[in-house]
């Protein structure tokens, strides 16, 4: 049993290499298709909201005042408030409804 999961974390470890590796042996000149290109602009994006979203939603006692906060916090955002105001917003938001809903 030992012996299978040694092999597990051997193929995780030498897939994980290969993805990182691979694009930086086979692509040595600069990527000039527009497709690929906004493509690969937009992934850390992407990446940091599919990693946020979930949290902001289940770090709060009720899901319904996480997603009462991040709408306050899109609409605040969306209006040009910084971050530091859109952030202590979100948290009055989340406390002031936990507090009621107890």
């Amino acid at each position: 049993m030992k012996h299978n999961i040694y092999i597990y974390i051997l193929i995780m470890a030498v897939v994980t290499y290969l993805i990182r590796v691979l694009p930086l042996t086979l692509i040595r000149k600069e990527i000039k298709n527009k497709t690929i290109r906004s493509f690969l602009y937009y992934v850390p994006y992407v990446t940091l909201a599919v990693m946020t979203f979930p949290a902001i939603l289940d770090a709060t006692q009720s899901t319904w005042s996480g997603l009462l906060a991040l709408l306050v916090g899109m609409g605040l955002a969306w209006f040009g408030a910084s971050l530091f105001s859109v952030s202590v917003a979100c948290c009055v938001v989340v406390f002031l409804l936990e507090l009621l809903m107890l």
